[in-house]
């Protein structure tokens, strides 16, 4: 059964009983039918549902990000921003719907017997695997495209963050979306499994970790279906000596440490130019030592728990080990005061900013997922992007300069997704979000969201007279 204790004191806030193979099956069924008559109901009518699902998001959005921090830790002062974020993405995608999957007329004007179109048909029913980090942040990305295109939906959310699959269906309820359309399944690891290889799911979303990327993958070898996948980050950012240092300073450290680092493209490890390397490191720590370390629903909190102990302990061993081998750490566990009984009852974790790293290191190469940070000295361009570039990820990287000549030749060798210059830690619904190597592929928002949700059909028309 999925429990849902808070990282914040362990308290219980939920628990559900898995999906059992009969409401497994009607969920499909109900999809499969659901989504024969959405395909039929006209864009801007799918539009106007959809807006009214956000428009519930925006209503409640108080209550909606009390219960965000609640299940994930979220300090409450940030937690409002999600739902502001579902506003924007889902507004957008909305928006751009009806251009996105409009006909394309390719006839040859100089030939008028024939008529040429390629239409954009949704795919059927697409499975989303939404993550505990962002929760309704990640799964509005696939959610709101997958219904614009005339897709039914059937969304798996983590175990940590299972009432905020309850949150969408209400919304949809709310908004008077056809019965059967929208639905949600709780379910166990081998369950998933089983529902995504089913005939009836004809597009699979998964947010999350490699290594259960790479099993999603295995399972569905030969089953002739699309996969998108975001994955695991190492994301970097370079500061070139010409950067905003105090501006490059408060948005890295709200970078590396926002939502205690949790973020597939929050920033993981940092360049900086030799001649600008202890300004830019004595600012960093002063602004880091700055977090207010504490319960999610305490109001003055800015850096809240992490999500549990396996994460905790991950965290602690990258540090020990950079530690070990000659890196040097500048926060202490003085530096952020906690009361000891609430440290027992949750996850927290001390920030920590280490340099003397070496780019071999585990903090400089493997995922982090947490608010530690490891800051190189590079000497030139050159060696920022061969440290950049080395690495097994590649979902987003920044640049911190004043040269935009310098940065787009720059971003022109990087091997990320997105590529930023003074800002990092940000998804526009206008681009499309999309990782390389191991941090994914396919892509969600843009236009091209919309390419990956529907199958290009070709219309050949010949007139007879």
């Amino acid at each position: 059964m999925p429990t849902t204790y808070s990282p914040s004191d362990r308290q219980l806030i939920a628990e559900r009983p898995l999906a059992d193979d009969i409401q497994i099956s009607d969920t499909l069924a109900n999809a499969y039918d659901a989504q024969k008559h959405w395909q039929q109901t006209a864009i801007a009518e799918r539009g106007a549902i959809c807006q009214k699902a956000i428009d519930w998001f925006s209503d409640h959005q108080t209550q909606l990000a009390q219960e965000i921090s609640q299940l994930m830790g979220r300090p409450i002062q940030f937690a409002q921003g999600e739902i502001a974020g579902v506003k924007e993405r889902g507004e957008y995608m909305i928006a751009i719907a009806e251009d996105a999957l409009e006909d394309l007329d390719v006839s040859d004007e100089n030939n008028p017997a024939f008529k040429r179109l390629i239409r954009r048909v949704p795919l059927g029913t697409a499975f989303i695997i939404a993550p505990w980090n962002y929760p309704y942040l990640t799964a509005i990305n696939s959610i709101i495209p997958a219904l614009m295109a005339g897709n039914s939906v059937i969304l798996k959310h983590a175990s940590q963050t299972l009432l905020c699959a309850e949150q969408f269906l209400r919304a949809f309820q709310a908004a008077g979306l056809p019965a059967g359309v929208f639905q949600y399944l709780h379910l166990d690891h081998s369950q998933t499994l089983g529902v995504i290889q089913d005939d009836d799911i004809n597009f699979v979303s998964f947010t999350g970790s490699v290594s259960a990327g790479k099993v999603i993958e295995q399972a569905l070898a030969g089953c002739f279906k699309p996969l998108a996948l975001e994955l695991g980050g190492k994301d970097p950012a370079y500061v070139r000596a010409d950067a905003d240092l105090t501006d490059s300073i408060n948005n890295l450290v709200e970078g590396a440490f926002f939502n205690s680092g949790q973020s597939c493209c929050g920033i993981e490890r940092i360049y900086v130019a030799q001649e600008i390397f202890s300004e830019f490191v004595a600012g960093f720590v002063a602004e880091t030592k700055k977090l207010t370390l504490g319960h999610a629903l305490e109001p003055s909190t800015s850096l809240g728990p992490m999500i549990n102990q396996t994460a905790v302990d991950h965290a602690e061993q990258q540090v020990q080990s950079a530690l070990d081998a000659g890196a040097t750490a500048h926060i202490n566990d003085t530096d952020f005061k906690l009361d000891e009984a609430l440290k027992q009852q949750g996850y927290y974790l001390t920030p920590q900013v280490l340099t003397q790293v070496k780019q071999d290191m585990a903090i400089m190469q493997e995922e982090s997922f947490a608010p530690i940070i490891g800051i190189l000295p590079v000497s030139d361009d050159a060696e920022a992007l061969r440290h950049i570039n080395d690495s097994a990820f590649g979902l987003t990287a920044s640049v911190w300069t004043q040269n935009e000549k310098a940065f787009m030749n720059i971003s022109a060798e990087i091997e990320a997704g997105t590529v930023f210059m003074n800002r990092c830690d940000y998804l526009d619904p206008r681009l499309p979000w999309s990782g390389i190597k191991g941090s994914g592929r396919g892509c969600s928002l843009s236009q091209l969201a919309y390419q990956q949700l529907t199958r290009p059909q070709s219309i050949h028309i010949k007139r007879l007279v």
